[in-house]
């Protein structure tokens, strides 16, 4: 993982992972182990997901999700009331 340099701001801790899935339309995990990192800010979180996630495009069972842990460990802080993790490829 390459240094991200810091940014000015509260730091905001996002968990990108993923794994295989048992079958493309549920989110139940195969193969769950492939755990990318934690990073201060959604944008450094976005960049990991996206290089991950493209290497395993071929793979339509594969899924790398980005996690706002930030809203985990603060939940009062606003827009903690949002979904916990993300799947920035997904259609919404």
């Amino acid at each position: 993982m390459a240094d991200i340099p810091k940014q000015p701001g509260k730091q905001l801790l996002h968990l990108v992972f993923g794994g295989e899935l048992n079958h493309v339309t549920d989110i139940e995990f195969k193969n769950l182990g492939d755990i990318v990192g934690i990073f201060p800010n959604y944008a450094s979180a976005y960049s990991a997901w996206k290089a991950r996630a493209q290497r395993t495009v071929d793979n339509a069972q594969m899924r790398y999700f980005i996690v706002h842990l930030h809203r985990l460990l603060e939940p009062e802080s606003p827009g903690a009331q949002r979904s916990g993790a993300q799947n920035p490829g997904a259609q919404r």
